[in-house]
């Protein structure tokens, strides 16, 4: 949580990064709400030495909130590399929860236009059950946005599919 509304708000216009508590879609800077991050937004700015986390009083560099990550999300290696891939490519990445995906990926930004994208993020060794995709991919197609499947290798190199309804 970030409670100071300035930093918050930097973080969030400068980025994309993180939720404001009780605002919906956020439209102009200077919202006075504490700014929720997810562990991976949170981990990926304090590698970017953007933000500092503080648990006890104490500073936690980004290795230790990646442990932290990896004991309390599943496949938080691979969720992580795909956002920071995502975001190295110049993209904004948003959770895709409501769209039934792990990330929303967009060009410009939330509420500048729409997310393009719906990825779902797999490891090289993960079997993808076809009902997953074909559930992921129909929500998409009918909020207008395209399936990406983002396979981690273990060099941790994302391999990206893009996938089409296919009408005959």
């Amino acid at each position: 949580m970030v409670f100071d509304y300035e930093c918050g708000n930097n973080l969030y216009w400068n980025g994309y990064h993180g939720t404001f508590l009780g605002v919906n879609k956020p439209r102009s800077r200077g919202i006075k709400s504490p700014l929720e991050l997810s562990i991976i937004e949170a981990t990926y700015l304090a590698e970017k030495e953007a933000i500092s986390i503080i648990e006890n009083g104490q500073v936690l560099d980004w290795k230790e909130l990646f442990k932290i990550g990896e004991s309390r999300v599943n496949k938080f290696p691979a969720l992580y590399r795909v956002y920071v891939d995502l975001k190295k490519r110049g993209f904004v990445v948003r959770r895709g929860l409501k769209f039934g995906c792990d990330y929303l990926v967009y060009r410009h930004g939330p509420g500048i236009d729409h997310a393009p994208f719906g990825v779902l993020v797999y490891t090289g060794e993960e079997t993808i059950d076809p009902i997953e995709l074909v559930r992921a991919g129909r929500l998409l197609h009918s909020v207008k946005k395209k399936l990406v499947i983002a396979i981690v290798k273990e060099d941790k190199e994302v391999k990206y599919l893009v996938l089409n309804w296919w009408k005959p």
